[in-house]
């Protein structure tokens, strides 16, 4: 089966490389297709909320680590487990928050680094 550049392009399973399935995502689709290109205004809301979601969780996660150790004074037997447990969840959920947030870009943000469409030199 061809596609539409005339290519052949496997249909069948056992034509496919190894381990590769029909909906992988191109490589060449930016730096391992993670880049989702959203409009302009999608970008400043998720932008603004997920950044606002990971302060606020980050800082009640250290919040609650603080009062679950009760100021990182107390014996082994005086620490409140699920509390400090919810605390080091929220950290790193709002670490998670974040990181997953940086894969948004609008269409005019840079580019993947393999399209060399500009010149490198600057003068």
């Amino acid at each position: 089966m061809t596609d539409e550049q005339g290519e052949e392009s496997p249909d069948r399973p056992e034509d496919r490389p190894e381990g590769e399935s029909p909906n992988d995502p191109d490589p060449a689709d930016g730096p391992g297709g993670r880049d989702v290109v959203v409009p302009l205004r999608m970008y400043k809301t998720v932008t603004v909320f997920s950044t606002l979601i990971a302060i606020v969780s980050i800082l009640a996660g250290f919040f609650l680590l603080d009062r679950g150790t009760q100021r990182a004074t107390a014996s082994l037997e005086e620490i409140n487990l699920p509390l400090v447990a919810v605390a080091l969840a929220l950290i790193v959920g709002g670490s998670a928050v974040y990181a997953f947030s940086t894969r948004f870009r609008t269409a005019g943000m840079g580019k993947p680094k393999d399209e060399t469409d500009e010149r490198s030199d600057n003068g």
